[in-house]
């Protein structure tokens, strides 16, 4: 009877977890530093044991479970600056409140070979945060920063994040990705307090790419 009603209601009706890797569609953006979100949801994937398939939403879906919690992992196939639209579909559809959602993100205010959890705040001029804050009407949803570095140089920043990692950077790539995915887990397990306090002092000593 209880579930009865909270579906009426609209409510959710399990714990479910919504976890959003961010980048740009098709294979000639697949190594972009911007597209290190797609990377984390690849290996979420992974552990998971299932394969994306499409969703009417306009994302990539598989539903499974993630450190014990039924989750569903998505990868937008909109472009990056339109995130929005498909996430908040998926929000709606699986009934998921926005502290329930996770997005996995480059971030360029944060070095290569760091990684950093946080609830809400800006975006950095990130665009794909951009258009998931207005599409969720709220900045209160986690985030997992995947830090790519500045750009070397005078080269323009949006350059830079549709570039490939370079060769230096790749070589601790998937120990990254990896090390992101439990960022993710340990979310879901621990809450943000304890995954900062274990993540954060884990940075690893890259200096990122040839300036």
């Amino acid at each position: 009877m209880r579930d009865l009603t909270r579906m009426r209601e609209g409510m959710p009706t399990v714990d479910r977890w919504l976890v959003v890797g961010l980048g740009n569609p098709g294979p000639e953006y697949v190594g972009n530093r911007h597209n290190a979100g797609f990377m984390v949801l690849d290996e979420l994937a992974a552990r998971a044991g299932g394969r994306f398939k499409v969703h009417r939403s306009r994302a990539e879906v598989l539903e499974g479970r993630v450190a014990g919690f039924p989750a569903v992992l998505a990868k937008p196939l909109s472009f990056m600056n339109l995130s929005g639209g498909p996430v908040k579909a998926l929000a709606d559809f699986y009934k998921v409140e926005p502290a329930r959602v996770i997005v996995v993100h480059d971030e360029l205010d944060v070095p290569y070979g760091a990684l950093r959890a946080k609830l809400g705040g800006g975006d950095n001029g990130h665009n794909g945060l951009k258009s998931i804050t207005k599409s969720l009407a709220t900045r209160d949803y986690l985030r997992v920063r995947f830090g790519i570095g500045r750009p070397p140089g005078r080269m323009d920043a949006a350059s830079f994040v549709l570039r490939d990692f370079a060769t230096a950077e790749r070589k601790d790539l998937a120990f990254l990705v990896d090390k992101a995915a439990d960022v993710v887990e340990s979310l879901m397990k621990a809450g943000l307090e304890p995954t900062q306090n274990a993540f954060h002092a884990t940075d690893l000593n890259i200096s990122g790419p040839p300036r």
